[in-house]
């Protein structure tokens, strides 16, 4: 099956995964470690993340290390860019249209007994 990034980041699990090796390389057990899931559903997700080209995973001796690819991270990026700078000059407008708004006191409130 064809995978994706955007199937990748989809799942929370995923994406612990991703920004717990995006700071260090780790072997398969040590990953496992950091979830309270099965080891079998932890290499699942693993399998996913590296069909999508979002980790790599490297033989040393008996171990095989996963290592994240951020760079395929850019598709992400590229798809969010649009709707980015969309809210960005939504959000700028709006603030700017506020500010040359009057300022209005806060109605006073009574004070409860």
């Amino acid at each position: 099956m064809r995978r994706d990034v955007f199937q990748a980041i989809a799942d929370p699990t995923r994406r612990e995964i991703i920004s717990l090796l995006s700071r260090q390389s780790l072997n398969l057990n040590a990953v496992a470690d950091n979830f309270p899931i099965s080891r079998p559903a932890v290499s699942k997700h693993i399998k996913i993340l590296t069909e999508c080209g979002l980790i790599m995973i490297t033989q040393q001796g008996r171990e095989r290390y996963c290592k994240a690819n951020l760079t395929k991270l850019s598709e992400v990026s590229d798809w969010v860019d649009p709707y980015r700078k969309f809210w960005t000059n939504k959000l700028n407008a709006l603030e700017k249209y506020l500010e040359s708004q009057p300022k209005v006191p806060a109605p006073k409130t009574k004070k409860l007994k």
